[in-house]
């Protein structure tokens, strides 16, 4: 069985992290979604919400396609958690040049932890490029419309998050 691991701290999970979750089902018999526990971020959602989102959308997403999605929070190294829940993928997004640049080192320093797990990058498509959590937070503190960069349920987490 080919596993493949998905990390990130998904607060909130958005349109472009669908798209990657959808695409590289694709790749692997079964996806595990790591949901980081990165307090050094700060997260506006707790880690009990970001599962729940991110379980959501699987189930939505599981629902249609019939693929393995599993979702498991960590905090060890990303390497551990590829090992732990026995993935032999690591799975990316990249959106820009400043993405690859920061993923190109993290790979460099997972190869020299365990050269056996292979790092695979998928460009998010061109209609979820800009799509940053980081910049969906922002537009729903300031009152903005962030439907087209989240589903709704995010959407109604967000605003009930910011009033």
């Amino acid at each position: 069985m080919r596993i493949g691991l998905y990390p990130g701290t998904f607060d909130p999970v958005t349109l472009g992290h669908v798209d990657i979750i959808q695409r590289g089902m694709a790749l692997v018999d079964r996806l595990v979604i790591g949901v980081a526990i990165n307090r050094d971020k700060g997260p506006l959602f707790s880690l009990e919400e970001r599962v729940a989102m991110i379980q959501a959308e699987c189930e939505a997403i599981t629902a249609r396609t019939g693929g393995e999605i599993v979702v498991h929070p960590f905090e060890n190294l990303l390497i551990d958690c590829a090992r732990d829940v026995g993935a032999s993928i690591i799975l990316r997004g990249l959106r820009a040049v400043a993405d690859f640049e920061y993923e190109f080192q993290m790979v460099g320093m997972n190869r020299a932890l365990d050269a056996s797990i292979e790092t695979v990058f998928m460009m998010a498509d061109a209609r979820r490029q800009a799509i940053a959590s980081k910049l969906v937070k922002e537009i729903a503190r300031l009152g903005g419309d962030v439907s087209k960069f989240v589903t709704p349920p995010v959407a109604a987490a967000l605003k009930r998050k910011f009033g």
